[in-house]
């Protein structure tokens, strides 16, 4: 009697031990010092042959590993998105971060809504708190604006929804359309990276230098206005309610 209930649970936290081993073996085998720009410069014309013979390998292998950053919530996806943009191009490489993330995120969604939900809803309750009007609301419009609007972690809007019962469309369609804007921003910034490269420089790859390359103004624009993004709208939003006191 008791072993089919222990056996559907073990079905159930299967998904969710396979991201923890994930991750402590991520960390366990170091390699987060591989996820760098220095690596990627030192690399650059392996990556670029490897990827020029093996294009349809080389998408897959980059959509996988984006599925595992985004799922396992690894620490490394500016990075990736960066290399996204270095080895494919703007648009190419936001469509494959873009795809990646998404079933990434999806993922963690889905996992966190059947295996653990009430464990980690009550770990994580005091930030979800903040986020349960907006999803009770328009669950569609309000993680749209929490994807477009980085007022919160991408690990903690990926989780947020499961407990909130959002649905699985729901959470697919506007996390794939609210993540475009900022995958596009991460991969131009690679792309430029790519200009850099292809012209023989040996570049300094720290702020400072990167914002004084023209090649750099449009995609750290980007950045910057998407940092400002969260003081301009919780500054709107906090004006309504300062006009009804």
């Amino acid at each position: 009697m008791n072993e089919q209930p222990k056996s559907s649970m073990l079905v159930r936290l299967a998904p969710l031990l396979l991201l923890v081993v994930a991750l402590g073996a991520f960390f366990a085998l170091g390699l987060n010092k591989f996820f760098t720009l220095d690596m990627l410069r030192e690399n650059r014309d392996v990556l670029k042959q490897w990827v020029h013979d093996n294009k349809t390998q080389a998408v897959a292998l980059f959509i996988l590993a984006y599925v595992v950053v985004a799922a396992a919530s690894l620490p490394v996806g500016a990075v990736l998105s960066i290399a996204g943009g270095f080895l494919f191009g703007s648009v190419f490489g936001a469509a494959w971060i873009v795809i990646g993330a998404t079933i990434g995120a999806t993922m963690l969604f889905i996992i966190a809504r059947s295996a653990l939900g009430e464990p980690l809803r009550k770990r994580f309750g005091a930030q979800i708190k903040s986020m349960e009007e907006g999803f009770r609301r328009n669950a569609f419009s309000y993680l749209l604006i929490l994807r477009l609007v980085p007022l919160f972690p991408f690990w903690l809007v990926n989780l947020a929804p499961a407990f909130l019962g959002v649905s699985v469309a729901t959470f697919v369609i506007s996390t794939f359309i609210g993540i475009i804007p900022g995958a596009f921003v991460f991969a131009s910034i690679g792309n430029g990276l790519n200009a850099i490269f292809e012209a023989g420089e040996q570049p300094d790859l720290s702020l400072q230098a990167i914002i004084t390359r023209p090649d750099f103004y449009v995609p750290i624009g980007g950045l910057i206005i998407l940092s400002l993004i969260p003081i301009i709208y919780k500054s709107l939003s906090r004006k309504p309610e300062q006009e009804t006191k």
